[in-house]
């Protein structure tokens, strides 16, 4: 098949990577497959250099960027044009702008199999209900030119069907794959990691991954903090992740005297996040929005159990009591009790863990995910 990706920008995100896995797998089955995005623009890094060097095809629309603007009707023009160029067998687009605009497109070029993939709810996205209207709109529109709408979770197709976004046979669920194989063997060992990080063999290491930036819920751990550090004087946090609030958070750790129990990793390339997971004891991840946070899985193969508030795609990365905690949203101070009783009885964390592992091989692999998708692609073949 000829297949073209669309997305809005590569930046270092759990969107961004499925879409990379996508395309690689994709590559290796003999498709021939493009990949058109914007400019890796933003704190977050850039994925630009993995995608170039695979072998298929990157084009690069300078114009497409994530705020909205009087450049979208160029990009639109632009993808118009492409499209009609590539005669495309499937055109699949992720991310909201990319996502809109990219479908409108794709009818426009006469492309008869148009998927989306829903990482993460638009409508859901912003504190100001007027934005997350006017995207709750855009999306009803857009579901119309949707021959399949994958989604990372069970939990984004029963949220967009309540929202009035397309027909429940337009829904599919390919959970978001991922490259288990560093996780479950990482090629720095753990200790060498730890012993870098001036972490000690008896540190009990909690960590997140994810971008310092609103709605992640890094302040929720801050706030625990002081409490679980004065009960466990061996505990220290590894945040892996960078950000425009890292000026403000750090500043919060040190007001509470607690810069020595945490470390921040800044930016650091994908392939580090696999030995850096496996120096961690348990993951945590209070964020307030998520597809499906690739942070859940990462961390069970990394044999560590999870925390995470009980937020949409999220219950389905683990299985709550048996490789991690689900917490009821925003429930600071029960989020803080489940994870002192990990720190409490390691034993279980790691029993938890271990079921964790496997657990998140045989739902989380590349390979489940890219089969997946070929088998979307195939329904509507012509």
């Amino acid at each position: 098949m000829k297949i073209v990706h669309i997305i809005t920008r590569l930046i270092v995100g759990g969107a961004q990577e499925n879409t990379l896995l996508s395309c690689e797998g994709q590559h290796a089955l003999g498709h021939d497959v493009t990949l058109i995005t914007g400019p890796a623009i933003g704190p977050e890094g850039s994925l630009m250099e993995r995608a170039n060097r695979v072998g298929y095809r990157v084009e690069t629309i300078e114009a497409m960027r994530r705020a909205i603007g009087m450049a979208d009707i160029s990009v639109y023009r632009a993808l118009v044009k492409r499209l009609r160029e590539l005669k495309p067998d499937v055109v699949h687009t992720h991310s909201s702008k990319a996502g809109i605009i990219g479908r409108y497109a794709a009818r426009a070029a006469g492309c008869g199999n148009i998927v989306h993939t829903i990482h993460g709810l638009a409508f859901t996205a912003s504190t100001k209900a007027a934005v997350n209207n006017v995207y709750k709109v855009l999306e009803r529109r857009a579901a119309p030119l949707t021959t399949t709408i994958v989604c990372v979770a069970d939990a984004m197709r029963d949220q967009s069907l309540a929202a009035n976004i397309g027909k429940p046979e337009q829904y599919i669920t390919v959970y978001s794959g991922m490259d288990t194989a560093p996780f479950l063997n990482p090629p720095i060992l753990r200790e060498t990691v730890r012993s870098s990080l001036a972490i000690s063999p008896e540190h009990v290491v909690v960590g997140t991954i994810a971008r310092l930036f609103d709605l992640k819920g890094h302040d929720d751990l801050i706030d625990l903090a002081p409490a679980l550090c004065q009960r466990f004087p061996n505990l220290r946090f590894l945040w892996i992740g960078d950000g425009s609030l890292r000026q403000k958070l750090e500043a919060r750790i040190a007001a509470a005297g607690l810069t020595d129990r945490f470390i921040l990793t800044g930016l650091v390339p994908p392939t580090r996040v696999p030995e850096l997971t496996n120096a961690m004891d348990i993951l945590v991840h209070p964020s307030r929005r998520e597809g499906l946070a690739r942070a859940l899985p990462q961390g069970q193969l990394a044999g560590c159990p999870v925390v995470t508030y009980d937020i949409d795609g999220d219950r389905e990365g683990l299985i709550d009591g048996e490789t991690g905690f689900l917490v009821q949203p925003f429930d600071v101070p029960t989020f803080g009790e489940k994870l002192a009783a990990l720190l409490a009885d390691r034993d279980r964390a790691i029993a938890m863990g271990q079921r964790g592992r496997a657990f998140a091989v045989g739902r989380f692999d590349t390979k489940v995910m890219v089969d997946g998708l070929e088998a979307v692609y195939k329904r509507h073949a012509s």
